[in-house]
């Protein structure tokens, strides 16, 4: 027997196959923070949830009027999981109290991203989500195999320099896939 050592899809983004039946997951696109043996991570980047960043500093710092900034960005509901956490991916050059690196890339947790966004000072591309995805062991792998998802290396353009509703058919589209010719049966050959 082979010894075969598993491939894991850690910065790879999930595009939901059409015939996704999860209504939390149908027709999104998400980038994987982690995957390993123990399960995987995900943030969805493609579905704003109705708030901005105003919102959240009015809950994060009261006393300070929201800027006019922050009021135009938009925050995305990255995922089922922990829905009153936040994260931010951004460029990795930019470091704060709670940054996790990821290759070319960072996720930051603590507050003080928000704020440096809010006042200017933050990264220039950035994606701020509430909540995230998440699998158990073995979990991603098995929708892998029910054809639930496709995956691609992620692509910083497509995370920050594209609206949010064209982000999906993008990736899609760096595989050489349009969604729209795809059918929404599954099967297995």
């Amino acid at each position: 027997m082979k010894n075969v050592t598993p491939t894991y899809l850690k910065h790879h983004f999930l595009i939901a196959m059409p015939h996704m039946g999860d209504p939390r997951f149908a027709q999104t696109l998400i980038y994987l923070v982690e995957h390993n043996q123990d399960g995987a991570m995900g943030l969805i980047v493609n579905r704003p949830n109705g708030l901005n960043l105003a919102d959240i500093l009015e809950q994060l710092r009261p006393d300070e009027p929201p800027t006019t900034l922050s009021r135009a960005l938009p925050i995305f509901a990255g995922g089922p999981v922990q829905v009153d956490r936040g994260f931010v991916l951004h460029p990795i050059d930019a470091r704060f109290q709670a940054t996790l690196t990821l290759g070319t890339l960072g996720m930051t947790t603590s507050q003080d991203v928000l704020f440096a966004i809010a006042d200017g000072q933050g990264p220039q591309q950035h994606l701020i989500a509430l909540g995230y995805a998440g699998w158990g062991q073995g979990q991603l792998e098995a929708e892998l195999v029910d054809n639930a998802w496709l995956s691609c290396p992620a692509q910083p353009h497509i995370l920050f320099d594209l609206p949010h509703e064209e982000r999906l058919n993008a990736a899609a589209a760096s595989l050489g896939v349009d969604l729209s010719r795809l059918s929404s049966q599954v099967g297995h050959a």
